[in-house]
């Protein structure tokens, strides 16, 4: 059976690219599948859509912050409609198990009733008092024009709406380019929009690789935020580019080094529990991902032997098994770059103690790694302990309280994600003063943002502007008011206005 050709959306049309080349989305449990073909756009389909969207600015700014929000409400509830095939779609392009597949769908949901909410209480600024009473001071957010999403294959809905939710309510118009692993999923998207009715130019989603797509809309120069969800390397690249534009901004986020710490006090079961969530969910391809297992040497005997025998039970296979705890990884790179860890851990020295990858595959020919782990002292110089795996990849690494695990924690490049599991409240309350990161959770994995919060790490995790909840400095631009309601002029800080 030949492959459905799909479109992009433009202009509130749908149209293959104007080079007339396409591309393979496959399924990455059987990648003998191809699950469709998707336009490989250029130059020319990035001037269409970025003209189109320039076009509808003014049009869709003046509609006004509450009529904007409601867009968002009637696409949430046509997800909450195709729940549970939206849900399957994840798990075919993006290999995640269809339980996580759900969540990412529900994140998606709660993310544009977030943005729904925010538009429909309509504070949109802040009123401020004054020194003279016959002054009215307030600040007004606008809209900064053209906003450019360029979202990854992991969370290929969910990610969409942290970056589109808020951008569309504050009066942006929005171009999404979604990731070549995950098109279908970004397809979707654009379908909602269009049944919801948005207007033409307002949200448009461009299919292509980001050499040719991607980089072309950061560097446009009728495009005025970039919000980006990568690695670090292109995310420097869209920092440089977007410094050379005086009317630009930026927002990137590009993983981490993440840890666990678990003190002497812990409860074991929980710490168990909420590593291996951090280590192996979603085969370890998270941003927020936990590589290490910082454990209390008083207690990291215990803990790395139920640790090890839980990661021996996790089923690894088809992402549409319920009883699966992860799927596949997302292409063969990945594979082979998670082997690559798993065989430098033996280089450096680490005492490997589970490698599960010699166990028959789920699929001949899927693109699958089982939970690896290993342990050692800390080292600054190890790659697999300071390095991203984006693996089933964890060490476990033994510290001396809680000063020792934060010190540990912060001697990486990173900064996104971390977690204590401790009953001591300040032990939690000196980790989270001291630990260098943008996410902290007490008791709990280092997995698992809430959308109202902001999403954003320290150092090489980002560019200290975080995501979700925290894009709305990027998103307007602040404008202060004054409204003199007298007839004479008084200016602030006693400067005199008389004319001598």
């Amino acid at each position: 059976m030949a492959a459905i050709r799909m479109h992009n959306f433009m202009n509130g049309v749908w149209c293959p690219s104007q080079g007339g080349d396409w591309f393979e989305s496959r399924d990455p449990a059987h990648p003998g599948e191809v699950i469709g073909l998707f336009p490989q756009s250029g130059t020319a389909d990035i001037e269409e859509a970025v003209s189109a969207a320039d076009r509808a600015q003014e049009g869709w700014r003046s509609l006004g912050l509450v009529k904007r929000a409601e867009y968002l409400l009637r696409v949430s509830r046509l997800m909450e409609e195709d729940l549970e095939p939206l849900a399957r779609i994840i798990a075919q392009e993006a290999g995640k198990q269809i339980n996580e597949a759900r969540a990412d769908a529900v994140e998606a949901i709660h993310t544009a009733q977030y943005a729904f909410s925010f538009g429909h209480l309509g504070q949109y600024g802040r009123v401020l008092g004054d020194e003279v009473p016959t002054k009215r001071c307030y600040e007004v957010l606008e809209p900064r024009g053209v906003v450019v999403a360029i979202t990854p294959w992991n969370f290929p809905v969910a990610l969409p709406f942290w970056l589109t939710g808020l951008s569309l309510v504050l009066g942006n118009c929005v171009i999404l380019k979604p990731s070549e692993y995950t098109p279908l999923c970004g397809t979707r998207i654009a379908g909602y929009f269009e049944q919801a009715g948005i207007p033409p130019g307002v949200f448009q989603v461009i299919h292509g690789a980001g050499e040719t797509a991607g980089a072309p809309l950061v560097a446009h120069p009728k495009t005025h935020v970039v919000l980006f969800t990568g690695s670090y390397e292109v995310g420097l690249r869209i920092k440089q580019e977007v410094a050379k534009h005086a009317h630009k901004v930026c927002t990137i986020e590009t993983g981490g080094k993440n840890a666990v710490l678990v003190m002497e006090d812990a409860d074991l079961e929980m710490a168990v529990t909420a590593g291996l969530l951090s280590a192996f969910k979603t085969a370890g391809q998270r941003c927020v991902t936990a590589g290490r297992l910082l454990v209390d040497s008083r207690v990291a005997g215990r803990f790395t032997e139920r640790f090890v025998a839980s990661a021996k039970r996790v089923k690894v296979g088809n992402p549409m098994d319920e009883s699966c705890f992860y799927g596949t990884m997302i292409n063969q790179q990945g594979v082979e770059k998670g082997r690559r860890f798993n065989e430098l851990t033996r280089k450096e020295g680490f005492d490997v103690l589970l490698d599960r990858n010699d166990e028959p595959l789920p699929t001949p020919d899927g693109y699958w790694l089982r939970p690896f782990v290993y342990a050692g002292p800390w080292r600054n110089d190890s790659v697999c302990l300071t390095e991203e795996a984006f693996s089933p990849h964890v060490g476990i690494v033994p510290v001396r309280g809680v000063e020792e695990a934060v010190a540990v924690y912060n001697d990486t490049k990173y900064g996104l994600s971390g977690s204590i599991i401790t009953e001591d409240y300040r032990k939690a309350k000196y980790a989270e003063e001291h630990m260098q990161c943008g996410i902290f959770y007490w008791n709990l994995p280092c997995i698992g943002a809430g959308v109202r919060l902001p999403f954003g790490g320290v150092k090489q995790s980002g560019n200290l502007i975080p995501s979700a909840a925290g894009l709305i400095p990027v998103l307007t631009h602040p404008k202060a008011v004054t409204y003199n309601l007298d007839r004479t002029i008084v200016m602030a800080q006693g400067l005199s206005a008389e004319i001598k």
